[in-house]
């Protein structure tokens, strides 16, 4: 009887190191391919803070986890599922996909920029009535952020999905759903910072119990707007540059090599300087070539908008 007690024992333990091996690996995986979808998590923490901007106080916080909830739902309940599915039956078509998102981010980045370097000139319109009720307008910034949201989660679960190394579709899932809760908790967990962090200046200049307290209130509320400015600007590079690296990794993939070579040779030519120097001349020739390609969609874009506004008149 003791025998067979220690025999089981030492299965059970058995069980426990291959299960403990088993989370590790997930996390592993999960972490490293979290470290792939950087740029458009920088994206999504960028684009947010704007949704909850123009309402009272006290609502900002329930803004962004509305959309946070609806950021999970996206993740978990849509995207993991459709994910599992691809990799399951249509693995060939992830970096079709991929190259498709990163049109999107070229587009999205050069259209804030040429947006920015030369704004519209017409005033902005008139809200409708119902929009002019302050709970309609909170309805429909989080129904738009969490459109947006999709998008850049469709994005993010893709390249998750690409960076993990071949494994069972219950090993993918748990990776995926790792990624989509940690990227969602450190995206809105910014995005919340962010959007109080003029109120815990006031907070601490008004009430702050030293000189020194009170003082860093104050440069937090006037540092805030450049802040997002600067936080703007960032995330719309991070689109063009995420953009750009995903086009040439998809060309490669397909069997055009030219473009990541090129880009490749040339950031290695610097390597002189340090590897900081190779990561950003990489960086900064996949955003310029994000840049083109944003730029020369734009026009397309505005004829497809143009066609279908003219034929819902």
């Amino acid at each position: 009887m003791a025998g067979g007690l220690l025999a089981l024992l030492d299965d059970v333990a058995a069980i426990a190191k291959v299960a403990a091996a088993s989370v590790d690996d997930v996390i592993g995986q999960a972490a490293k391919a979290g470290t792939k979808v950087a740029g458009v998590v920088i994206d999504d923490a960028a684009v947010t803070p704007g949704y909850a901007q123009g309402f009272a106080a006290e609502r900002e916080l329930p803004i962004v986890w509305k959309i946070a909830k609806g950021s999970i739902f996206n993740k978990i309940v849509i995207l993991l599922p459709a994910a599992l599915l691809l990799s399951a039956f249509a693995p060939w078509a992830i970096a079709p996909l991929l190259m498709l998102g990163g049109l999107y981010l070229c587009f999205e980045g050069a259209e804030k920029l040429w947006h920015w370097l030369s704004p519209p000139a017409h005033a902005d319109a008139p809200l409708d009535e119902d929009l002019a009720d302050a709970a309609h307008l909170e309805e429909a910034k989080v129904r738009g952020a969490i459109k947006t949201d999709f998008i850049l989660s469709a994005e993010i679960m893709t390249i998750a999905l690409s960076a993990l190394d071949t494994g069972s579709i219950w090993f993918e899932a748990a990776a995926l759903l790792v990624v989509g809760l940690g990227i969602t908790a450190l995206v809105y967990g910014s995005v919340a910072l962010i959007v109080k962090a003029d109120d815990i200046g006031l907070h601490m200049a008004a009430t702050g119990r030293t000189g020194p307290t009170r003082a860093i209130g104050r440069g937090v509320v006037r540092g805030m707007p450049g802040f997002l400015k600067a936080l703007t600007a960032i995330g719309t590079a991070a689109m063009l540059w995420v953009g750009g690296a995903i086009l040439t990794h998809g060309l490669g993939q397909v069997g055009w090599h030219g473009p990541e070579d090129m880009v490749h040779a040339i950031a290695q030519g610097v390597l002189v300087f340090g590897g900081a120097v190779e990561w950003f001349v990489g960086a900064a020739l996949h955003g310029a070539l994000g840049l083109g390609v944003g730029s020369g969609l734009m026009p397309v874009v505005a004829g497809l908008r143009a066609r279908v506004g003219a034929g819902g008149h």
